[in-house]
């Protein structure tokens, strides 16, 4: 039985990591740093692997279990970016990407999330994109790498 301090700091930690990695991303995105989409993402990699320094892939629960194409492209791009040394984070809470990186998008277009853009894959490119940010992530990829969650996960809240 997990103690109740440690299940409360693991949450703690796991909220700072999740702020972490939005600044990060919105960071990335205000310094042209971000590549978004499956396929621009796999575009970049096949042509410059050694520019990326984070991949995030973003799936909720649903997406996960009914979504057979995302599931091969996740396998694909982790595949790669384990081979080429790049550190992975698959995240939940596609909705609260859309707010971070599509400002008012959300609320305007509701009904009609594909229109919004493929949220599925990120990856960072620049590594100057709030660097204290980048290394709390890959901080807590690696905790977790130890603890054999050789994909570490993470939890965005909706805001």
């Amino acid at each position: 039985m997990i103690p109740e301090e440690s299940f409360a700091s693991t949450e703690s930690r796991m909220q700072s990591v999740g702020r972490a990695l939005e600044e990060l991303l919105v960071a990335a995105q205000k310094q042209d740093g971000l590549t978004v989409g499956i396929y621009e993402s796999a575009k970049l990699l096949n042509a410059d692997p050694d520019a990326v320094v984070l991949c995030v892939l973003a799936a909720d629960a649903l997406d996960r279990v009914d979504d057979v194409a995302l599931q091969i492209h996740f396998t694909l791009l982790q595949s790669f970016c384990w081979d080429s040394g790049i550190t992975i984070l698959r995240v939940s809470g596609v909705r609260r990407l859309r707010q971070l990186l599509t400002p008012g998008a959300v609320e305007a277009n509701h009904r009609n999330q594909d229109e919004l853009g493929d949220l599925h894959c990120m990856l960072v490119t620049n590594p100057q994109a709030d660097h204290c940010r980048l290394q709390e992530v890959g901080t807590y990829c690696l905790e977790r790498r130890r603890l054999h969650q050789w994909v570490p996960e993470l939890v965005l809240q909706e805001r």
